[in-house]
């Protein structure tokens, strides 16, 4: 009963195994040579210019908000698309239900452009 599971417990060892393995190895093998210049933070190659708490203007987060519901607009669409091929006899409530989508992202692409959060200054 339980023999076609032998494979995929042999796999789930072996990965686990080799996982460890490979930790242990770097933290046996590995030097610790803490220098200043380890320890200080990295910004692509540029000095640090003040402190890592500093407040932010709420663009940034308007601007990632508005990136996160382009990507998830996208990820509803793609299933849309493919299942609007696939039934034929729906097509028509299919092709209602996406125009209220996008109708109810219109709305918030509208008000959010009247606020201003697309202007970068």
């Amino acid at each position: 009963m339980l023999q076609p599971y032998i494979p995929i417990l042999i796999l789930i060892v072996f990965v686990v195994a080799n996982a460890i393995l490979m930790l242990g190895l770097s933290h046996l093998l590995s030097t610790y040579r803490r220098t200043p210049t380890k320890i200080a933070p990295y910004e692509s190659g540029m000095p640090v210019l003040g402190d890592a708490r500093e407040r932010f203007p709420i663009k940034f987060y308007l601007v990632a908000m508005l990136f996160i519901i382009f990507d998830i607009e996208a990820v509803f669409m793609i299933p849309w698309a493919v299942a609007f091929h696939q039934l034929g006899d729906m097509a028509g409530l299919l092709i209602v239900e996406m125009f209220v989508f996008i109708a109810v992202l219109a709305v918030g692409y509208v008000y959010i452009w009247k606020r201003g959060a697309l202007q970068w200054d």
